[in-house]
């Protein structure tokens, strides 16, 4: 199962945001929120970030979805092209469309786009 990481510069908006995402899909995807600096202020740590890929590698992949900013970079720093990629997704909308997608055991590429199609907005 593809694993999900959410980077966010507030470690309460990552873990709502885990809490959210895992009431909506309602499976044991591997979500785990990296929020806030090492010294619990706002901001982004590389360290934990790395250390929560680790523990979301279910070995079909991670997704990173940062919120902004140094998050992104971040993100960037740790992406492994086909194992660890990033989503150019609205954090809480990409979130829960990659934890649904993930739930019914997408791949990592059809995950990443479920995320990133929660960019766009359509008419019914």
């Amino acid at each position: 199962m593809v694993g999900i990481v959410l980077i966010s510069h507030s470690s309460g908006l990552a873990a709502e945001t885990v809490v959210l995402a895992r009431g909506i899909c309602g499976t044991d995807v591997p979500i785990l929120a990296a929020g806030g600096t090492d010294d619990g202020e706002f901001g982004t740590s590389v360290d934990k970030v790395a250390a929560a890929v680790e523990k979301a590698d279910q070995g079909d992949g991670v997704l990173l979805i940062p919120d902004l900013g140094s998050s992104v970079l971040t993100a960037r720093l740790l992406e492994q092209p086909g194992s660890v990629v990033v989503a150019d997704a609205p954090f809480v909308e990409g979130a829960v469309s990659a934890a649904v997608a993930a739930g019914c055991g997408a791949t990592l590429d059809a995950v990443l786009a479920a995320a990133e199609e929660a960019r766009t907005i359509r008419k019914m």
